[in-house]
Parts: structure tokens; C-alpha cells; sequence
């Protein structure tokens, strides 16, 4: 049991890429997809998985969260990534224009449970597009305080 005066320290942001060069992931007919956030800038409390993009809080407390993602624009195709908590819908990105660069971010405060899992789903059909150099899509989340 950890004693009453312990703050645990809890930190992530990742880039969708870890290679240099620009790339688009997706996109997937076969339902969501859990993107992984290969490039960590900071993972405090080792609590982000690189391994399967999953974040997993380690104690109970309110979290904050940010989601940024980008796309090439296309007639076809927009750039929608959900923020999902033990596989519920929490949040979207959503951006869409026939051309051109579109960008768009969400972020929330949620109360999670010790275990509790945080990820980014890309939805069918869609992009995402990311830069090894420059970072353009990520996924970032914090321990405001513990409860």
C-alpha cells in the first residue's frame, strides 16, 4: 500500500511515427484500428504500452489527455481518430477538406480506475499521416492528481 504522502508520477506523449519521412497509415476496412504511437517523447510511470498503444493507468486519480492528428486532405477520405476507454467512444478527432493539410484535436479529463485503458482507435475508412522529423499526429496524457 502506498503510504498517503506518495505522489505517483504519471506522463506520456508519443508521435504516431518513429521514421523519418512523410507516410500515411491506413486506411482499414475491418473495423477501428488501435494505433500505435511509436515515437515517445516521455512515458513517466512506463504506463504507455509502445507495444500496443495502450495506456494503462496505474492508480485511480483524474487523467488528462490530448489527441492530435493530421491528414492529406481528400475527397474520399477524412482523418477520424477516437479516444476510448475501456473500449467506450470517449472523444474524436475529425477533420475533412478535398485538399491540402487538415489538422484536428480534442482533449478531455476523465476520473479512471486503476487499470482503466486509454487508446486512439482510427475509424474505418480513414487516414492518418504523420513525419518522423516532425511529429504531426500524437497522443499525450498525464496524472492530474490521484483520488
Amino acid at each position: 500500500k502506498l503510504h498517503s504522502w506518495y505522489t505517483p508520477k504519471v506522463a506520456f506523449s508519443a508521435s504516431l511515427l518513429s521514421s523519418f519521412g512523410p507516410q500515411s497509415v491506413g486506411p482499414f476496412h475491418n473495423g477501428l484500428h488501435t494505433l500505435i504511437y511509436e515515437y515517445v517523447f516521455l512515458n513517466i510511470g512506463d504506463a504507455y504500452d509502445t507495444n500496443t498503444g495502450i495506456f494503462t493507468a496505474p492508480v485511480r486519480g483524474a487523467y488528462a489527455f490530448r489527441v492530435f492528428s493530421k491528414a492529406f486532405g481528400s475527397p474520399q477520405r477524412a482523418v477520424t481518430a477516437g479516444l476510448f476507454k475501456n473500449d467506450q467512444h470517449i472523444i474524436s478527432t475529425h477533420g475533412h477538406q478535398a485538399s491540402g493539410f487538415i489538422s484536428s484535436s480534442n482533449g478531455v479529463s476523465l476520473l479512471l480506475e486503476e487499470g482503466d485503458q486509454m487508446k486512439v482507435n482510427l475509424y474505418p475508412g480513414q487516414w492518418i499521416f504523420d513525419d518522423g522529423e516532425h511529429h504531426h499526429s500524437t497522443f499525450s496524457g498525464h496524472l492530474l492528481f490521484p483520488m
